[in-house]
């Protein structure tokens, strides 16, 4: 495996840096004016493009670790499916080289601070503040994720080549600092509206500064709700500005999603970390396949999306059986069994969807009592299902908002019988009920908001740390091999920081 990650990885990193660096005059060129462009321009782009493949990692050995080996299993998304790995994020006994990516990998933090100095550069030269706005965006949209992963983390003082030898900020400092920085960013773009970047700059939304607010916002008010059981002034301060009209709005509608649409040449790498290893002739995947968590939820709901999210399994007369986590993984020839992740290599990946804002709403609403908007729980709640129904061209949306009875749980592994589970999760319905307790609707809302952000596994896992919901399935007893540090109906809560 070490060495067809290798192989891949070196090709990877060469496509990547032609992709980004070597063809970039052919991208931005005018092919009317093919000197129209100034170094400047060449560098910005590059740097930008750079810059958005930190937030999920452009490159497959690293996006395979951050989020197809810890985010996706650690929120209940994927499974590990590679019976040689004795050490595993799902196994509670990583090692040091798996837990320390997203802090030490070089194509994270040094590639994120390097271009942000190149924009920085760039836009003080040219006296045009906006590309370095967009640049500060899309870093908190990175870093959110280490500091969800760790707490504390160098922040303020990083160096200019994105040295972390330098001191740690406590996590409520560096949230606050991404409270700052988003307004000042969103203030600045305010200030520009009329200004665009060059599409071949920006794969997220074209140049258009109107989505980056409310990409900006939505992230602001994601980051509130994240912090309002410890924080609960500050994250109805930042929710309440959040969801201002004066600044800019959110993300309300699916043409807003902000992703990021780069794998036309080069293929996403979350497709092909989960395809690593695939045995010959299997469709569903390799060394990762989709967790039972996810598809036991959705069976009990009947959920219309499932052919949008998951390979059919090769058991007989079971379209959609996912792969327990934490487990002792049986051999491939049972694995491969399992439902797979229903990705193409030209998928985008996705950053933040209006299915999630219209979530993030309702929950700020019917649990913490904060001002979110002019509509109802109920109805953030209702149009967050409908917003996801739609991004995936999924029917029956009448009836799936009206199931009124449901039986989560009961895993019954068809593989490996003594990996099943026979336990109840939650009996929630899909149907909002308006007379519930505050638990009970967060409940209800985190569940969906959860399908709803499927394969984002690194905010699936902050969700259930901050709520206990879902309720996931537990590591099995011969499964959780951490010595008795992590209990396994909790699971992880931080990732270890790493040993140098």
């Amino acid at each position: 495996m070490k060495i067809l990650i290798n192989k891949i990885f070196i090709s990877s990193l060469t496509i990547a840096c032609m992709a980004c660096t070597g063809n970039y005059i052919d991208i931005n060129s005018n092919p009317y004016q093919p000197n129209d462009l100034t170094a400047d321009d060449y560098a910005l782009g590059a740097a930008m493009n750079n810059l958005a493949g930190c937030v999920v990692s452009a490159d497959v050995n690293t996006a395979q670790f951050t989020d197809c080996l810890l985010g996706g299993p650690a929120g209940g998304y994927f499974a590990d499916s590679n019976s040689g790995w004795a050490n595993t994020i799902s196994m509670y006994n990583a090692k040091d080289d798996w837990t320390r990516v997203f802090l030490k990998s070089d194509r994270i933090i040094p590639i994120l601070y390097t271009n942000l100095n190149t924009v920085n550069r760039i836009s003080t030269s040219t006296n045009n503040s906006v590309a370095m706005a967009v640049a500060q965006i899309i870093k908190v949209a990175a870093m959110h994720r280490i500091t969800d992963t760790y707490g504390s983390i160098p922040y303020s003082k990083i160096g200019e080549d994105g040295s972390i030898t330098t001191p740690y900020d406590i996590q409520k400092d560096v949230y606050y600092s991404f409270f700052d920085e988003l307004d000042a960013a969103i203030q600045t773009l305010l200030k520009n509206k009329t200004i665009s970047l060059s599409p071949s700059a920006d794969y997220v939304y074209g140049g258009d500064l109107s989505k980056w607010i409310k990409f900006a916002n939505s992230l602001k008010l994601r980051l509130a709700i994240r912090i309002a059981n410890v924080d609960k002034d500050k994250a109805e301060e930042e929710t309440q500005k959040a969801v201002d009209p004066k600044n800019g709005g959110l993300i309300e509608t699916n043409q807003d999603n902000a992703k990021w649409d780069y794998f036309k040449t080069n293929p996403n790498p979350l497709y092909t970390a989960t395809r690593y290893n695939q045995p010959e002739g299997c469709e569903t995947g390799g060394d990762t396949h989709a967790a039972a968590d996810i598809i036991l939820y959705m069976n009990g709901y009947n959920d219309p999306r499932r052919e949008k999210y998951f390979v059919k399994s090769e058991f007989s007369g079971q379209d959609y059986v996912g792969l327990r986590r934490g487990i002792i993984v049986p051999a491939s020839s049972i694995t491969r069994q399992y439902s797979g992740v229903n990705l193409k290599p030209t998928d985008p990946i996705y950053w933040m969807n209006a299915a999630e804002v219209n979530f993030l709403r309702a929950e700020g609403k019917a649990v913490y009592g904060f001002n979110t908007g002019d509509k109802q729980a109920k109805e953030y709640y209702e149009e967050g299902i409908r917003c996801s129904f739609e991004q995936w061209k999924a029917e029956g949306i009448d009836t799936y908002l009206n199931i009124s009875d449901a039986y989560i749980g009961y895993y019954s592994d068809p593989g490996v019988p003594e990996n099943s589970y026979y336990m109840k999760l939650t009996d929630i319905a899909v149907k909002w009920n308006e007379g519930a307790s505050p638990e009970e609707k967060q409940e209800r809302i985190i569940i969906q908001k959860w399908i709803a952000n499927w394969i984002l596994g690194n905010e699936a896992w902050a969700d259930y740390r901050r709520t206990g919901f879902p309720k996931l399935i537990p590591a099995s007893p011969n499964g959780n091999k951490s010595n008795g540090i992590v209990n396994s109906l909790k699971g992880a809560r931080r990732m270890p920081y790493p040993q140098d």
